[in-house]
């Protein structure tokens, strides 16, 4: 809309109003009333352009009962002997694979398996234990970092609540979920690469990052599948539904999948 014109050199009507002023209310458009969205949509995100609508109900339970048939206990493939070192193993596996961690921490663990051991060790020999991981560097430093942390705040427990192990150095929201799904058997999901791109590709919970996809799925993942929910989707992804070329001839829910990707 266009800026009014100045009005100072016009001479003012009777009441005070300048024919521009006068004008201007004249021409105002009247106030639009809010169109009524239909029961349930006022605050849906609309879906982008050709992308799928998200399965009902019985298409969810119907895709993790095909993944428990095929695969009814799912593992992680990080190595670790107890809680603490699981926490070790997932703060080290970020940016790096599972193979490579495994690598690493066969011979870390065998030397150090608690916090008090993993102190004593010193970060210059955890450094050196561990160099083949990327960022190797910064990892050693959060590792010894998190002992002592566990050491001075939990009595060298690990705690079983997300807020407490997201305060640990080198611990994020995933690592937390992995730790108390795999350690304490809490029905949490882990968001990570793999299972981003599965959720949104079938798609099962589309998001634009990890939370939505996270939260997408705790809403629709029936609860007698969720506890082994994210280890399904991850594997699936890593093995299966791949980032560059989805093996679809050997996926499980291939029936169920609405990508455009499919190869199939």
């Amino acid at each position: 809309m266009p800026s009014p014109k100045p009005v100072s050199a016009r001479k003012p009507t009777a009441g005070g109003k300048s024919p521009a002023s006068a004008a201007k209310v004249a021409k105002a458009p009247p106030a639009k009333t809010p169109a009524k969205s239909a029961p349930g949509l006022a605050s849906a995100r609309p879906r982008r352009k050709g992308q799928p609508k998200p399965p009902d109900a019985a298409t969810v339970r119907a895709i993790f009962a095909r993944f428990a048939e095929v695969n009814p206990e799912p593992k992680g493939e990080l190595e670790y002997v107890n809680p603490y070192t699981l926490l070790v193993a997932v703060v080290l596996s970020a940016q790096a694979t599972d193979a490579g961690v495994n690598k690493a921490t066969r011979r870390l663990f065998a030397l150090a398996d608690t916090p008090e051991k993993m102190i004593a060790l010193g970060e210059d020999k955890v450094r050196d234990l561990i160099k083949t991981i990327g960022l190797f560097r910064g990892k050693a430093k959060n590792v010894i970092a998190l002992s002592q942390q566990l050491i001075a705040e939990h009595g060298g427990e690990i705690p079983q609540a997300r807020e407490a192990l997201e305060k640990l150095p080198g611990v994020g929201r995933k690592t937390a979920n992995v730790v108390l799904n795999i350690a304490f058997h809490h029905p949490t999901i882990a968001v990570d690469t793999h299972l981003f791109r599965v959720s949104n590709r079938i798609p099962l919970a589309p998001g634009k990052n990890v939370l939505e996809v996270e939260l997408g799925l705790e809403k629709i993942i029936p609860a007698d599948y969720k506890l082994h929910a994210h280890h399904w989707l991850i594997l699936h992804g890593r093995y299966v539904c791949k980032a560059r070329k989805p093996d679809c001839p050997r996926c499980v829910i291939a029936d169920y999948c609405r990508s455009d990707e499919k190869t199939i």
